[in-house]
């Protein structure tokens, strides 16, 4: 049998009983008004543009299928419309920011941020046209140089979410980098809960476009938090050991640390980029959100864009360089438009990926179901507690491979479990560790 019933191929040269390719996972990917996860997503809010990008011109873009326009009247609110005129659909990206509100190019109907139409030139004077009906809009809300939409029922709007990274004390939190990734946001974002793939593509494969510790493959572990979930890589370097600790945080968003080498001690060095994977469509995403720096940093924005194209973050590079230094864009994007799950053979290192879209699919069913997915609260509260960090502790080898292993493992578990979990990050203190003996 060339082909079991797991669709595994059982003989050599057998391509030819494997060319027919199944349906990608519909409920996960699809994000369009009125799909499964489309309807998820919508629940949440999304960056949809930087603050200090709407000035004078408005913005077209297209989140989630639906084409839209993103401004600032003059009166300095941000809004978010519907791209096309309600009078005679001219696109409002060639629109005039009033005011108040945007006023359409063709006729000169002009629009508030909400959707009320304040006015519509060359109409008889007593006219009611302007009273019978709103223009498409969604709410939006500014956070530290991001302009954040909510695109759900408007009943349902849930309280901004705000994450505990977005306010460290002796940090500044910056709108950090947006690039686009010409395929689905899933896979997009389960490039963070795999870390294996940091020592392969990102060391081995490519040579070091980190730094060369992250070639060392890592006893992997992944956790369920109060946030969502998280990796744990304990990794040897010398006399330390390097406990490197991600968030993923449904239903898009990805918290990770800083460039390091473990070679400095340190103690929760907190994330150093929050990233969205917001999807323009089924195929296309951007990739979007902030960067956390000391307060006596000083940016050099132009390497920082550099570094962004050094490691692949986005297809400008040259092709041939790309396959021989492929990136996490060449990886993403070489996975097909849509990924098909049902010809994957997954793997040990590939837990977190299972445990993520379980957790993406568990929300999309309470939607389903109508229920608030877990991760949105209509009421504010205190920022949500993450756990994404790098801790860096002097601790000398085992004497053996299995013991140093064990060593390595129980390392990670003690950081998170005994500290992160019960104790959040921004309660763990320096003396909280080395009481419980790191």
């Amino acid at each position: 049998m060339a082909v079991d019933k797991a669709g595994f191929l059982r003989a050599p040269y057998s391509a030819y009983h494997h060319r027919d390719v199944p349906s990608e996972d519909i409920e996960l990917t699809r994000v369009g008004p009125g799909t499964p996860c489309g309807e998820y997503l919508r629940r949440f809010w999304h960056p949809v543009a930087f603050s200090d990008e709407l000035k004078d011109l408005p913005k077209k873009l297209k989140v989630m299928g639906e084409e839209l326009v993103v401004f600032r009247d003059r009166g300095g609110r941000a809004g978010l419309l519907e791209l096309h005129c309600s009078h005679r659909g001219t696109s409002l990206e060639y629109g005039v920011v009033s005011e108040r509100g945007i006023r359409c190019c063709y006729h000169g109907w002009l629009y508030d941020v909400d959707g009320k139409v304040l006015e519509t030139p060359g109409e008889p004077e007593g006219s009611t046209v302007k009273e019978r009906f709103f223009h498409g809009a969604y709410p939006t809300v500014e956070r530290n140089g991001l302009v954040f939409a909510y695109m759900g029922p408007p009943e349902r709007k849930p309280a901004f979410r705000e994450l505990d990274t977005f306010s460290l004390p002796g940090y500044r939190c910056l709108p950090g980098r947006r690039h686009h990734t010409p395929c689905n946001w899933l896979q997009v974002k389960e490039n963070c809960m795999d870390p294996a793939h940091l020592a392969f593509l990102h060391t081995i494969i490519s040579g070091a476009q980190f730094t060369p510790e992250f070639g060392i493959l890592p006893p992997i572990e992944f956790v369920t938090t109060s946030c969502g979930m998280a990796y744990v890589t304990p990794r040897r370097v010398g006399d330390n050991v390097w406990v490197r600790i991600s968030d993923f945080i449904p239903p898009n968003i990805h918290q990770f640390g800083a460039v390091e080498d473990g070679r400095r001690e340190k103690l929760m060095s907190r994330p150093h980029m929050t990233l969205w994977a917001v999807p323009m469509d089924d195929t296309n995403t951007i990739n979007t959100g902030y960067i956390h720096i000391p307060k006596d940093m000083e940016i050099d924005e132009r390497r920082l864009r550099e570094l962004i194209e050094s490691v692949g973050q986005t297809g400008e590079r040259p092709y041939e360089e790309r396959q021989r230094r492929p990136g996490d864009y060449d990886a993403q994007t070489g996975q097909r438009a849509i990924a098909v799950h049902a010809m994957e053979h997954l793997a040990t290192t590939d837990r977190g990926v299972v445990m993520l879209r379980k957790m993406v699919r568990e929300g999309i069913r309470e939607v389903a179901a109508g229920k608030d997915p877990f991760g949105v609260s209509m009421e504010s509260g205190s920022p949500v507690r993450t756990y994404g960090q790098d801790t860096v502790l002097r601790i000398p080898p085992a004497a053996d491979p299995e013991a140093e292993r064990r060593l390595l493992v129980e390392t990670g578990r003690r950081v998170i479990d005994d500290h992160y979990l019960t104790n959040p990050p921004a309660f763990v203190t320096d003396k909280m560790l080395r009481d419980a003996g790191f």
